[in-house]
């Protein structure tokens, strides 16, 4: 019974290590649309199109975000904003942005 919980623990561990890496992989991807946007103009289409694709659906659903239509218009509103994801997470920006919220 104990090595039936302890395979149990370890498959849990092991899936959410994948969750996460595909949550990054997600992540890259929106980085990638903002250099492109920033570039050429034109990021929130190919995160579109990248999150539309069998391979983006794909993606998405291993890292535990659902592939709808709400969630493309919300990577595209993401990527029309321009702020890097790793700002974006940051502490200082979650921070800046709740100031905003209560100065308005």
């Amino acid at each position: 019974m104990a090595d039936f919980i302890d395979s149990t623990a370890f498959n849990y561990e092991q899936g959410m290590r994948a969750k996460k890496l595909f949550a990054a992989v997600v992540l890259a991807a929106l980085d990638d649309a903002i250099a492109d946007d920033k570039k050429y103009g034109n990021g929130s289409e190919q995160v579109a199109r990248w999150a539309r694709s069998r391979d983006g659906r794909e993606v998405l659903s291993c890292a535990g975000i659902d592939p709808s239509e709400r969630v493309v218009s919300g990577l595209m509103d993401f990527v029309s904003k321009g702020v890097r994801t790793s700002v974006a997470l940051s502490r200082e920006e979650s921070e800046r942005r709740n100031a905003q919220l209560e100065a308005a």
